[in-house]
């Protein structure tokens, strides 16, 4: 079975040549909605799997561990790949809708993406992490300037110079790493940064450099000026693959390398505390829709990585709730884009001033835009309630400062993303009918259909919140299983792994 963990990088791969080479646009097009929804079918398994035999782990070539390219899933890649996947295909399906896959190569750039995605979710390799981070961006780089307007070349001269900027600094650091440790073999690496001077230095530049892709404060001003200036389709993919693989390497980097370093709590709580309120705030001087939700994506991102400070209790529990929210996260971000991507394609904007009445004229959209606004605040019965009840209870169980500041950060960012999305209420929804536009004008279901969709995931991550905490649970169970992924990469004598031990716990 382990064998069959690099056709996920394989099998989209390959279907991106496809994608290129088949002159017919049905092929293209069938190709990018079946390609990531067999992903999620794939990560389903590859959960199930995984949750029964523990961390399974596949080096290429079946060269020893530590010297090969080795590749591992546990139940926490798992639930990521299930996730980013359905995204995908409900994104894609969107772009089919709105014409965008009229381009010969977008079906095939998008597949590229969830190439580079599923091989950043599973490769065990720092350096390796860093190709998988160059083959989502290099077709990121053509789906955001692939109208070739003023504002998109723009915005993607942005997005191309921040990345390579955080991609230097990446392999950078990981260069360093290696210069200190002798590896970039992340299992290899267990506990490496857990106080030794040199490793932290180095592991710093990588950590600065996933922050960046993140968005998070202080590296987060380019994420809302790029994003909404792209199309609806591939901000939605970008919101819930470019963001959450690199909250995914976190999560990932601060259980194995720091070894929960509870050092690092002050810090952390500080950053995303000001994160919290600068993407909760900002978005209310924003003037369309999309730059508005852009903001809720950097708010969103401090409520996930926070939990990060609460580990020195029940670790578990504190990564659930910190993956129970992303996975909210990135499924009601990816609604709340694809409903206003149909706003957009039907009315030819989405600024907030050129838009008033579509309560009445566009009943269905309202509903659709307004179930997510609830979901990002917290409301019932959606998914956002239980992420943040999770997120509450787990800092609570803290009972000291820590718990005080970051609750009440939570409630004053939340209520700062209700104001946010009453503002676009009231300006976009309410109102009187707009002006020269005719009666028959409406949003075609077509448009509405793949938000809506994620809506219903959205309501059924509610109604089902026992599996789903359940499923969450046992995906940080399975991340913080270090001797497990230890053992699925290393082996039993593994080979060119340095010994650390003179390294952890050093100066």
């Amino acid at each position: 079975m382990v064998t069959l963990l690099p056709l996920f990088v394989a099998v989209p791969l390959v279907s991106s040549a496809l994608a290129v080479m088949a002159p017919w646009k049905w092929v293209r097009d069938l190709l990018h909605l079946a390609v990531p929804a067999a992903s999620v079918l794939a990560g389903v398994w590859l959960f199930t799997y995984t949750a029964e035999h523990g961390t399974m782990g596949h080096n290429v070539g079946l060269f020893q561990g530590g010297v090969a390219i080795p590749f591992a899933a546990d139940e926490f890649s798992a639930i990521m790949i299930i996730t980013t996947g359905l995204v995908a295909v409900v994104a894609n399906w969107f772009a089919t809708a709105a014409g965008e896959t009229r381009s010969r190569y977008y079906p095939a750039l998008t597949l590229m993406l969830v190439t580079g995605v599923n091989g950043a979710l599973l490769t065990a390799d720092l350096f390796n992490f860093f190709v998988f981070i160059e083959v989502m961006l290099l077709p990121s780089y053509g789906l955001i300037a692939m109208t070739g307007t003023g504002a998109r070349l723009a915005v993607g001269r942005t997005f191309v110079l921040v990345n390579l900027a955080a991609s230097t600094l990446l392999v950078a650091g990981v260069g360093f790493v290696y210069g200190v440790t002798g590896s970039v073999n992340i299992a290899a690496l267990q506990g490496v940064a857990a106080g030794n001077g040199p490793a932290v230095v180095a592991m710093g530049m990588v950590i600065v450099a996933i922050a960046t892709k993140a968005g998070v404060f202080p590296v987060h001003t380019w994420l809302p000026r790029t994003y909404p200036g792209t199309s609806a389709a591939v901000m939605g993919l970008f919101s819930a693959l470019h963001t959450k693989v690199a909250v995914y390497m976190l999560f990932r980097i601060y259980v194995m390398i720091f070894d929960l370093d509870e050092r690092w709590n002050l810090l952390i709580i500080v950053v995303m505390v000001i994160s919290m309120m600068i993407g909760g705030f900002a978005g209310l001087a924003e003037n369309s829709i999309r730059r508005v939700l852009a903001y809720q994506m950097v708010n969103g991102m401090p409520f996930i990585l926070v939990m990060l400070a609460f580990t020195t209790g029940d670790p578990q529990r504190a990564l659930a709730a910190g993956l129970l929210y992303a996975l909210h996260h990135m499924i009601t971000v990816g609604a709340l884009v694809l409903s206003s991507g149909a706003i957009e394609e039907t009315y030819g904007t989405g600024v907030l001033r050129k838009l008033s009445g579509l309560a009445r004229r566009d009943p269905l959209v309202a509903a659709v835009f307004a179930a997510g606004a609830f979901s990002v605040v917290g409301f019932p019965p959606f998914s956002g309630l239980w992420g943040k009840v999770f997120i509450v209870m787990e800092a609570a169980r803290a009972g000291d400062w820590r718990s005080w500041v970051v609750i009440a950060a939570i409630i004053i960012a939340s209520f700062a993303a209700l104001l946010a999305m009453l503002r676009v209420w009231r300006t976009v929804f309410w109102g009187r009918p707009m002006q020269g536009v005719p009666d028959t004008l409406r949003v075609r279901g077509s448009l509405i259909a793949p938000a809506a969709t994620l809506i219903v995931v959205s309501v059924a991550m509610f109604v089902f919140a026992g599996p789903l905490i359940d499923a969450v649970l046992t995906a940080t169970e399975g991340l913080l299983d270090v001797e497990g992924y230890q053992q699925s990469i290393l082996g039993e004598d593994p080979v060119g792994v340095p010994d650390m031990s003179d390294l952890q716990g050093g100066n």
